[in-house]
């Protein structure tokens, strides 16, 4: 068996303080022994010893952080997602979030799904359809990190409704049932919605709890992109606490912000009323996503990408969105270009009221240029509205219901730094200010995650665990992407171990590939 002795760490405690200096003994990919520094070694670890030897220093030995929340199902692949993944500390990424990904497909539903999120997701670089369980098989031993992978709802409708305005019927609800429990059969480790998205927008809270409910009887949740965040915020959670409440589903919501005390009050109402309740949320006070989203009303097709286009080419369209986006105004000032492929490439890192004066357009005209242009491939990054604010989001971090997800997107010139930054700022954050202990910190950025989405072995260093190790210099660790330079990976975070092999040696990747798909357990 690989083995491997990690010398000279120290461990954060319950009680907040940190261990003194002890020894990780690693055999078979897991944590065998934890002994005092330089002590005897029992037998397993005069075995680990002979593998190797990792000197530590001193740096903290933390379990590998768990992005709750990414868009790196096809991204993982890339090696400089790779290093700014292991350069936070990140070595397992939930994906298949927003209701929206590769699989369950056909080749139609995939290809669907491909171009509709194509800035969010790119492209899987084999998968051209197929199972859950296809799909994470395409992980093990290709990748120095670990993929979890969600049930997208969406998806499942397009294979059973394609792109139609409308609830499900009786017949499709079953077959969409069918589509979930074969999935989550299959190793997803829960059921994502985006009800901000089409088709999901269009599905009713009957078609939401039938749903739920094969994902409450496996004892993994849903998780879901509400049907709306700030001033809508209030109403979409209550619509999953109604959802919750008919099926028994533990809910985790994706990407909470906005005002922490009428948020926080949502979580603490429904935790106390005897619901399971999460959240992730991300430090940052700017957005990211599609913009067909960010500015189309959902009367338009808008996951039919050639309708979409076809339609924005028409006048008598054009004119009925001028209302629409009248009511946009406010936004257009708010927005960045993150990726803009084709023509109107040099749009990205510009602002959108700068774009459109170099154009000579409208702002909103300017909008329909970069969607037709594009196919509908553009995204952008935005910043939040005044009702969110710094104070918040460090308020709904120390939440005891958070858990860290960057909400990742890795496509683009200018893409947001949140995929390159959000654990380190994390720990920058709330470690240095006295809000967490280090002890808190695994379990906002790790413990919570693991348990949630139910990956056995992961979110602790205790004897019987996975070694996804992750060594942090506390004087060191920080973010270094910035909206101007987003791909400049973090500091302080040189050495990682995944499944007890070095991925992550000196800063660098070492090549190693023993990653895969997790399965929940």
């Amino acid at each position: 068996m690989s083995a491997v002795l990690v010398r000279g760490v120290r461990l954060p405690q319950p009680d907040g303080s940190l261990s003194g200096l002890v020894d990780l003994h690693v055999v078979g990919g897991r944590v065998a022994l934890v002994t005092r520094a330089g002590g005897a070694s029992p037998r397993e670890g005069e075995r680990a010893a002979s593998g190797g030897v990792l000197d530590a220093g001193g740096r903290l030995a933390l379990p590998g952080f768990v992005d709750a929340h990414t868009h790196a199902e096809a991204a993982v692949f890339d090696p400089e997602v790779q290093l700014a993944l292991l350069r936070q500390g990140v070595t397992t990424v939930v994906t298949g979030q927003d209701g929206v990904s590769f699989a369950p497909s056909d080749a139609s539903t995939y290809a669907w799904a491909a171009g509709y999120f194509a800035a969010i997701d790119g492209e899987h670089p084999t998968f051209r359809g197929g199972s859950a369980r296809d799909l994470l098989a395409t992980y093990d031993g290709a990748t120095p990190v670990n993929v979890a992978y969600l049930a997208p709802h969406g998806t499942l409708r397009h294979q059973v409704l394609g792109t139609a305005q409308r609830p499900a019927t009786d017949h499709e609800l079953t077959r969409l049932v069918a589509l979930l429990e074969r999935a989550l059969d299959d190793g997803a480790c829960g059921l994502s919605t985006g009800l901000e998205y089409v088709p999901a927008a269009y599905a009713d809270e009957r078609e939401l709890v039938a749903l739920a409910r094969v994902a409450a009887a496996r004892g993994l949740p849903h998780v879901s992109h509400m049907r709306g965040y700030e001033e809508k915020a209030g109403p979409a959670f209550a619509e999953l606490v109604r959802v919750a409440r008919a099926s028994g589903v533990a809910t985790h919501v994706s990407h909470f912000h906005g005002p922490a005390t009428e948020l926080a009050g949502y979580v603490d109402d429904a935790r106390a009323d005897g619901l399971d309740v999460t959240f992730d949320s991300y430090p940052y006070l700017r957005g990211c996503s599609i913009l067909s989203m960010v500015s189309l009303p959902t009367w338009l097709p808008v996951a039919d990408r050639a309708a979409t286009v076809a339609a924005l080419r028409d006048p008598a369209v054009r004119d009925r969105l001028g209302p629409h986006f009248e009511g946009l105004a406010a936004l257009w000032p708010r927005v960045t270009f993150a990726s803009v492929p084709g023509p109107l490439a040099w749009a990205e890192g510009r602002t959108l009221p700068d774009v459109a004066t170099r154009l000579g357009l409208s702002a909103p005209d300017t909008v329909v240029e970069v969607l037709v242009s594009t196919e509908l491939r553009a995204s952008c990054v935005f910043e939040q509205p005044p009702t969110n604010s710094a104070e918040s989001v460090r308020a709904l971090a120390n939440h005891p219901a958070h858990l860290a997800g960057s909400d990742a997107i890795y496509l683009g010139g200018r893409p947001h730094p949140r995929g390159w930054g959000a654990f380190p700022r994390f720990l920058t954050t709330h470690v240095a200010s006295g809000d967490w202990t280090w002890w808190d910190a695994v379990e906002h950025l790790s413990g919570r995650a693991a348990r949630r989405f139910g990956l056995a072995g992961r979110g602790s260093l205790v004897p019987g665990s996975v070694a996804d190790l992750v060594l942090v210099d506390p004087g060191a660790v920080r973010d270094l992407a910035t909206y101007e330079a987003p791909r400049v990976p973090a500091s302080g975070i040189e050495d990682v171990l995944v499944a007890g092999v070095p991925v992550l040696t000196g800063g660098a990747l070492t090549g190693a590939t023993p990653g895969g798909g997790l399965r929940p357990a």
